[in-house]
């Protein structure tokens, strides 16, 4: 009995595994208990939530902790294992069934790293030779794609799939989920730039992921090219030269002067036949990630997929993330058709209701039911722990606050941009903004495609900017934006998105204000005045004495008056302006009169303080 309810109670031991975004009513089914009764015992604790609230980790811990329960959060990757297994996919038994004879060689999935204009878009087009980098706004790769090359390495014909990651800090998500898809990573270095922030930066990633590194020192053309210099610089971070008796693989490369490419790519499959078994079995039903996605005028959702194992055919019910659909065509980097698509094979693909994420995992179902199903579910159960993750937790005593939080400035945001992965990237970046408490940024809405009415409309209703990166409005829906007075803003690279965001809401902060001290004056003596009441003969200690200033009277350091003013400032005999320190004065402070010998005045003034 807890606060006069009857609530079923555990023996502290009891474990209850409950997923993210959870409701009170979703514990109160595994327990066999009242939402109600569970409402009531919150609310003795402290929290208010209704019953079929997404509630955070923290409040089932404490709620568990009351009733004698221990709460596991169902962690995203075992939801999805859970939620699979209700449909009889089981991918961990799959994979542990699988003996050597199954599984065939596959070629290295390779992602190319390294700082911003050190040559990584100019290689991949090298090693590609097309020319991907003159489409590009400032020669800043904005999107992730994949792409397969054929080499011949020891009288064989081999492939090597290379994917495109965009170079900048605010990928970094996105270079992240890179490694985890990849085999090898291709560290470039300009020869005449050397090692920089973000070269370190993705080193880091590729070896928190636990990839090998080959290091391609580019634009040794280039005059005062130094690749020797490379080579030491690295050797700080882990990264041992073959030829200085370590392990890592260092090929000298101009991608402008297509020098050093088939090296390179010979030092890629000399890696991986090294230190990776690269096998897979291509004869079942396929699984993969999503690489990129975008919404096509003509097309629909396309998705440029990755096969990890298993072999993916033309007809396959797939789902991929919470979208899902019927494969309907497949096309490679050429944007030649393709029947079927192998392990380590890049393919977009065509017939899916939505667009998927960057990075979203993908699997062939059953049937289109099935595939249904999953994505509805995973969709259900992504919002509900959004939603969580959005639910501030209010306390009874933070009530009051909580009602006065409408104070907070918020800056509303609707994303839409050409390509899921950037989408997302952008998302990652603009919360990462923090200049304070008192401003807050909320995305309302972020899609792939064009602007929308719909958009439009809710810009309207919240109040909202929106950010259209790399698309422009669908017809007529500018003049809807004018007449509603909806601030559209487009943008192609994403630093000026940052940073015109970052301005805006530096500009909704309160202007803070701070005392900066002018001068200080040392009463020397007092002198009766019938018409100007008391005046104070001063010498001036230090700064600046200046007429109409605001002041304070000091006594022993005590404050005897404050919110004064110079009301007359004379020396000798003359009215002026301003007394600089070492000189004496008459200083009049209006109708305050309680002034003394060895009094110390001090005058200052108020100036709006810069925010940093």
């Amino acid at each position: 009995m807890i606060g006069g309810v009857q609530v079923p109670r555990g023996d502290g031991t009891t474990v209850i595994r409950i997923r993210r975004g959870a409701s009170l009513s979703d514990f109160a089914d595994r327990i066999d208990a009242n939402p109600a009764s569970l409402v009531t015992v919150l609310f003795h604790l402290g929290e208010m939530a209704t019953a079929t609230q997404s509630l955070d980790e923290g409040t089932f811990q404490a709620l568990g902790a009351e009733l004698g329960y221990v709460i596991e959060v169902v962690s995203p990757e075992d939801e999805d294992r859970e939620l699979l297994g209700t449909f009889d996919i089981d991918l961990e038994a799959e994979e542990a069934a699988e003996t050597d004879e199954d599984l065939e060689p596959r070629p290295p999935v390779v992602t190319v790293m390294g700082h911003v204009d050190h040559g990584k878009t100019k290689l991949l087009d090298a090693i590609r030779s097309t020319d991907v980098v003159a489409g590009e706004a400032g020669g800043i790769t904005q999107h992730i794609g994949a792409y397969q090359v054929h080499t011949e390495h020891e009288g064989l014909d081999r492939a090597i799939t290379f994917i495109d990651t965009p170079g900048h800090e605010a990928f970094t998500a996105m270079r992240a989920r890179g490694a985890q898809v990849t085999d090898i990573a291709i560290l470039v270095v300009a020869a005449d730039d050397g090692v920089m922030p973000q070269t370190i930066e993705a080193l880091n990633h590729a070896q928190a992921a636990g990839v090998p590194v080959v290091v391609a020192v580019n634009k040794i053309d280039k005059e005062g090219a130094n690749p020797a210099k490379i080579r030491p610089q690295l050797t700080e971070y882990n990264l041992v030269a073959e030829e200085y008796g370590g392990d890592t693989m260092f090929v000298d490369v101009s991608a402008k002067q297509r020098i050093g490419i088939d090296d390179l790519l010979e030092a890629v499959l000399l890696t991986a036949d090294a230190s990776l078994d690269l096998r897979a079995n291509p004869d079942k039903d396929a699984r993969g990630v999503a690489i990129e996605a975008n919404l096509d005028k003509g097309r629909g959702a396309v998705a440029t997929v990755l096969v990890q194992s298993g072999t993916l055919h033309v007809g396959d019910s797939i789902v991929a993330g919470t979208a899902h659909g019927r494969v309907r065509a497949m096309f490679d980097e050429h944007g030649d058709t393709l029947h079927e698509a192998t392990p380590a094979r890049p393919v977009q693909v065509l017939g899916l209701t939505s667009v998927p994420r960057a990075g979203d995992t993908f699997l062939v179902a059953p049937d289109d039911r099935t595939a249904r199903q999953i994505a509805d579910k995973r969709a259900a159960a992504e919002r509900a722990a959004n939603l969580a993750k959005r639910r501030k937790r209010i306390s009874l005593e933070d009530f009051t606050q909580a009602l006065e939080q409408g104070k907070v400035e918020t800056l509303n945001l609707v994303l839409k941009g050409d390509v899921s992965g950037a989408v997302e990237a952008l998302e990652d970046a603009l919360l990462k903004i923090d200049v304070g408490e008192e401003v807050q940024l909320r995305i309302i809405h972020r899609g792939v495609g064009a602007i929308t009415q719909n958009d439009v409309n809710l810009a309207t209703v919240d109040n909202a900017i929106i950010i259209g990166f790399n698309v422009r409005t669908a017809e007529r829906v500018a003049e809807l934006a004018d007449r509603e007075g909806v601030d559209i803003r487009y943008y192609s690279v994403i630093y000026q998105a940052i940073d015109d965001v970052e301005q805006a809401l530096r500009g909704m902060l309160k202007p803070e204000f701070e005392e900066v001290q002018l001068g200080t004056a040392e009463v020397r003596a007092v002198f009766r005045s019938s018409k100007f009441g008391n005046i104070a003969g001063c010498l001036v200690r230090s700064g600046t004495i200046r007429r109409n200033a605001k002041a304070r009277l000091l006594r022993g350091g005590v404050v005897i008056g404050d919110n004064l003013s110079i009301d007359s400032l004379r020396r000798e005999k003359d009215d002026v302006v301003e007394v600089r320190d070492g000189y004496e004065c008459g200083i009049g402070l209006g109708s305050f009169n309680d002034i003394r010998e060895g009094d110390v005045i001090e005058t200052f003034e108020v100036r709006e303080k810069p925010r940093s």
